[in-house]
This record gives structure tokens, sequence and C-alpha cells, in this order.
């Protein structure tokens, strides 16, 4: 029994039904699952709290809160409950993100306490494959190690910044940016195309469960752009993705980047949902 209140804080006690409920869809709960896969529940470990929403004595809904606020399997009662919560709290994430119609309602419910937002991303498509590419594999592309950090590092900072807006390197002068960066080498989750020092193609999976994983960080330099390295890149990230990280490949891009979008379908992905962002 998950108690009286409408929402509460779960633990260990609750991974296998928390569980469940993120792998009912694996491909939308890669990040969530990843974590929680890692890490358990306890808040601690998590870095976050997990809250459950329960009807007729089960847990139905969830949603992640931590540096990410992230409905899952919510209707609009487990909504409404989790924006009451969070509300409460007041701000402690950097961004709301997860399916359209959720967090469409949950910032409804926050923008008059939390707006204005920085930036909010209405539609971006969820795509996944987990079949090998249609497309020839770019032979260059590989996993790279600590000793190309110097040169990779750059382009992930180059990469955040024109997707976020705003520097990894402000704020605390990019250390929690460097370390994450450093965890995904370590972990043979980075690849890249690297020619006399430069990184041509870059990207990681920065999400792994035993059922999916995500990719992130996609990368081309700007000048380089229109001649094909991304879906080259891409065929061999997953390729060796699906031989050695998970089953599925997924990842999320912006509606409006259609350049983008047309290079993952090359590549074999199928918009399988849709999520909203909001980013503070």
């Amino acid at each position: 029994m998950l108690g009286s209140l409408p929402v509460r804080v779960l633990d260990d006690r609750h991974r296998d039904e928390v569980l469940a409920i993120l792998d009912a869809d694996p491909v939308s709960n890669v990040f969530v699952g990843s974590r929680v896969h890692a890490a358990g529940l306890d808040p601690r470990r998590l870095g976050a709290q997990m809250w459950g929403y329960p009807r007729d004595g089960r847990l139905t809904a969830l949603c992640y809160s931590g540096a990410n606020l992230i409905p899952i399997a919510a209707g609009p009662e487990a909504v409404r409950a989790f924006a009451e919560r969070a509300q409460a709290q007041g701000r402690r994430c950097s961004s709301i993100v997860g399916p359209v119609d959720a967090v469409g309602e949950l910032w409804d419910f926050l923008a008059p306490y939390w707006g204005p937002p920085r930036a909010v991303r209405s539609v971006q498509p969820v795509m996944a494959t987990s079949a090998g590419p249609p497309v020839p594999a770019d032979p260059w592309v590989r996993r790279v190690g600590m000793d190309d950090f110097d040169v990779v590092y750059p382009a992930c900072v180059a990469m955040f910044t024109e997707e976020v807006g705003v520097s990894p390197n402000v704020g605390d002068g990019g250390v929690l940016y460097r370390a994450r960066v450093a965890e995904l080498i370590r972990a043979g989750r980075a690849f890249a195309r690297i020619e006399d020092g430069r990184v041509m193609f870059k990207a990681e999976v920065g999400a792994v469960t035993p059922r999916a994983c995500q990719v992130q960080g996609v990368w081309v330099p700007p000048d380089l752009r229109g001649r094909g390295l991304s879906v080259a890149g891409m065929a061999a990230l997953v390729q060796e993705s699906l031989r050695s990280i998970a089953p599925t490949v997924s990842l999320y891009v912006n509606d409006y980047n259609t350049r983008a979008r047309a290079a993952y379908r090359r590549v074999g992905f199928a918009e399988t949902g849709a999520f909203m962002s909001v980013l503070f």
C-alpha cells in the first residue's frame, strides 16, 4: 500500500512497481529508466525524488523530480497532483520534459508560479529503431577515449551552446559538464569521427537500459553540414549500439529541425511519440 497521500516519495521498496511502469514504454522512459536501473529509488543515490501517484491502491503514475521534472504515464488527475506538489516545494529543476500532453498540462498549472521560461519546445518527435541502418556506416566513426578528451570537449560545448542557447561552461566553469562528458567517454558511450585533430561528427549514448538507449549530442561542424556526415555517422553509431549497448536506439529532436529529422529517417529511425520541453 502507498498510503493515503495522493503523492508520495518512493523508495527501493517500490522498485519493481516503478520498473514495470517504465518498461511499459521503454523508449519514452529510457532516461528515467536508466537512472532507476543504475541507482534504485533512494533519493540520495538517484540524485532526485521519484514521486508516485496511486489509484485504487496501485501505483499508476510517476514523476521524476530532479534537475529535470519528468511526468511518466500521468493522466490529468496524476498531472494535477504532481503539479500541486511541484508548486508547493518551489522550482528546483532546470527543465520540464516528457510526453506532450502531460508536460503541456503540467506547464499550464505551473506557468503562473514558475514563468517565464527561457524557452518552450512544444513538439519534439521521439524516434527509434531496432534494425540495422539501411545506409552505409562511416568506417571512421569510433568510440573515443580519454586521450581524445581535449579534442572532443570543445565540440560538445559547441553542440550544447547551439542547442540550448547557453554555454555549459557558464556558472561553474564547466566542471559538471566536463565530468559528464568524461563519464560517457569512460563508459564507452561517446562516438566521433576525428580527422587531423578536428571532430567531423560526434554523438553520445546518454541513457541506457536493458531494453533501449538514447542518443544525444549529435553534431557536425557548421561548415561541414550537408555532406552526409551525420547520416553515415549515425549509421555507425546505431550499428554499434545495437550490437553492444541495447536492442533499440532512440532519440528526440525538435520538430522544426527538418534536416535532422530527414537524416534520422534515412538511418532507419521512425517516430514513436512526441515530447515537450520547458527550459528555465
